[in-house]
């Protein structure tokens, strides 16, 4: 996996029922936290460069439910949802995940945040119910909108710090 960014997103599958993506930032995990759980900052990174994101609903709680929607120039319109299961500012989210282009395939994604030296390795652990599940989100370009996004997040960060 490559992307344009300072640093490069790495995919793995550990198992075959997960999907491991890493990537470093440029900057403190407090501000990578806070890009991941402001709605006004989700907006700015999420999603394919050339999408608008629209954030629906972000209850930032357990139990609480997000839904975020991207536009693409032509109108269409697709979205993702689920609900928060645990929120460990500045260290961990934990939710479900459903893109609802492929519905009822729910699955669980942990994102940790870890600072060395002023930098911040995010790593994201999705749990699928099964390898079908597993490859049919690898099949949507999942990997490719997960580097983009972080892309954006990359540029989107520098303008914070």
């Amino acid at each position: 996996m490559t992307s344009k960014g300072k640093y490069e997103l790495t995919v793995s599958t550990p198992s075959d029922r997960e999907i491991v993506m890493t990537r470093v930032f440029d900057a403190p995990r407090e501000l990578v936290f806070k890009a991941y759980t402001d709605p006004n900052a989700v907006a700015h990174w999420w999603g394919f460069r050339d999408t608008t994101t629209v954030i629906d609903k972000m209850d930032l709680k357990p139990g609480g439910q997000w839904r975020f929607i991207g536009r693409q120039p032509d109108g269409t319109e697709y979205a993702f949802r689920g609900e928060y299961r645990e929120i460990v500012p500045p260290e961990r989210l934990a939710y479900t995940f459903e893109y609802e282009g492929m519905p009822g395939q729910v699955l669980v994604e942990t994102i940790t945040f870890e600072e060395q030296d002023g930098k911040t390795t995010l790593t994201s652990v999705s749990v699928f119910d099964s390898v079908e599940d597993r490859d049919g989100m690898l099949a949507t370009g999942m990997a490719e909108g997960a580097a983009e996004s972080f892309d954006q997040m990359e540029e989107y960060l520098a303008t914070r710090s």
